[in-house]
């Protein structure tokens, strides 16, 4: 048997089998670039007017339209809003792997594996995780702070919140992310705006009240960290750190 041969064969074997692997990804990875950043999803009005404001979008236009129900859930502020003070102080460089945090910080915060954190909320001397429902859509209006200092989480603060299975209404499908986007362009976003953001979740007001009611909805966060809301089911539009 020739053995020179019957390697060179393997070594060409090998690097056509690389070469097809490296145009799949290429392939895959071009689609979903395509499916995310399609802005010729927006309308033509649309496109014009992000020109003549000077409009960025920084981020990928999400092309899913997932079925949501609205979600009526528990909450409680946290009596007289203060934090609880960790019996072992966490370093907080550890938030940017949010496993290793969530397994250092579980014997203290049982449910942490069940928030996500948030960035973009987040600020000097607090970090912001909001709960997940269904393990997957952030509950925007509800949060979990870890406070540190000196590069140590040494407290956090929480509310009292139950999302239970039992109060889900009937599932609709989500208008899609560019239709928001759109709106929100054409009426509300102002000159030179930077959209760093889009995200789908659920958003709610809090009131003093044992029920509460959230509904599906896409978050938009600019670069100057002012967000708005746009309702999955009935598109209308809430700026709470805004003025409008």
């Amino acid at each position: 048997m020739d053995w020179g041969r019957a390697k060179n064969v393997l070594i060409y074997s090998f690097l056509l089998l690389n070469l097809l692997l490296c145009y799949q990804l290429w392939v895959d990875l071009r689609e979903q670039v395509s499916a995310n950043l399609d802005f010729t999803s927006l309308s033509d009005s649309t496109q014009q007017i992000m020109e003549q404001k000077d409009i960025r979008i920084l981020c990928p236009i999400p092309a899913a339209t997932p079925e949501l129900p609205d979600l009526t859930y528990r909450y409680s502020a946290v009596e007289g809003g203060g934090a609880v003070k960790l019996d072992r102080p966490v370093d907080s460089k550890l938030i940017f792997s949010f496993t290793e945090l969530s397994g250092e910080l579980k014997s203290q915060i049982p449910d942490i594996g069940s928030y996500r954190f948030d960035p973009l909320e987040s600020e000097v001397g607090r970090f912001v995780l909001h709960p997940l429902v269904d393990g997957k859509w952030p509950l925007f209006s509800v949060r979990l702070e870890l406070i540190y200092d000196n590069q140590k989480i040494v407290a956090y603060r929480r509310p009292q919140i139950d999302l239970g299975e039992g109060g889900k209404g009937e599932a609709q499908k989500v208008l899609p992310a560019s239709k928001a986007l759109g709106s929100l362009i054409e009426k509300f976003f102002p000159q030179g705006a930077a959209v760093k953001e889009i995200e789908l979740g659920y958003y709610g007001e809090l009131f003093n009240s044992e029920s509460q009611v959230a509904a599906p909805m896409w978050r938009f966060m600019l670069e100057d960290g002012k967000s708005y809301y746009v309702n999955g089911i009935s598109a209308d539009i809430i700026s709470p750190k805004t003025s409008e």
